[in-house]
């Protein structure tokens, strides 16, 4: 299957497939698109703990992953671990700008160790941030109460829908630790469902640019 590698709107690289007509990020911008949907309203509710489990739904190209990286580091511990049921080749990889578009040239050696280290091993990517890729489709998930928060980061729906639906939500529901959350860049009404079926509490919020909204759900217990 064909693919390709093209610039979004904020100037950032990421993968598309013209044959589904869905691209690795939002057409829009990647790197905004990741700041705004895992970070502002994801990462940043856990600014007070010391350390941080995340579970990443589509590793890719590693932007989610580094920009992590770049939010936390110094600040606390990481304990992240990526599901990637095809793996992006390294020679897609070498051609992602993140690192120059994040004004990050100081941690070039970290992008590349990301995508460097084996998977199925944890890793220590820095003294703070230790990094699990697993080669794994989603649904064969079995987590149990291990993240604080989850990346959901699937292709589109209208693509897959089975990756959306209210037994994947389950899985997410169960590997997530009590108050834990998940944020995806998604809002159609039957994800919503799925994940109010599954048991979460969900919130729609704005979404990042060139999407009107995103949704949040939270594990309440």
């Amino acid at each position: 299957m064909k693919r390709e590698i093209i610039i979004t709107q904020d100037g950032s690289t990421t993968i598309r497939i013209p044959e589904w007509e869905e691209s690795y990020h939002s057409t829009h911008g990647a790197i905004q698109e990741a700041k705004h949907v895992f970070i502002k309203n994801g990462l940043d509710l856990f600014q007070t703990q010391n350390s941080v489990s995340i579970l990443e739904i589509g590793f890719g190209t590693g932007l989610n992953a580094f920009i992590t990286f770049l939010e936390t580091k110094h600040k606390k511990t990481v304990n992240y671990v990526g599901v990637e049921a095809y793996p992006v080749a390294i020679e897609e990889v070498n051609q992602m700008n993140y690192v120059s578009e994040l004004n990050a040239a100081t941690e070039q050696a970290i992008f590349e160790k990301m995508h460097a280290i084996d998977w199925e091993i944890k890793s220590p990517i820095s003294a703070d941030f230790n990094l699990t890729k697993r080669k794994q489709f989603f649904q064969d998930i079995t987590d149990n109460k291990c993240f604080d928060l989850i990346y959901f980061d699937a292709f589109g729906f209208p693509l897959q829908p089975e990756l959306w639906s209210e037994t994947i939500f389950q899985k997410m529901y169960d590997a997530l630790l009590s108050n834990g959350v998940l944020v995806t860049y998604a809002c159609r009404t039957p994800i919503r469902k799925a994940m109010l079926t599954a048991g979460f509490s969900v919130e729609k919020l704005p979404g990042a640019p060139g999407k009107r909204e995103m949704l949040r759900a939270t594990k309440r217990n």
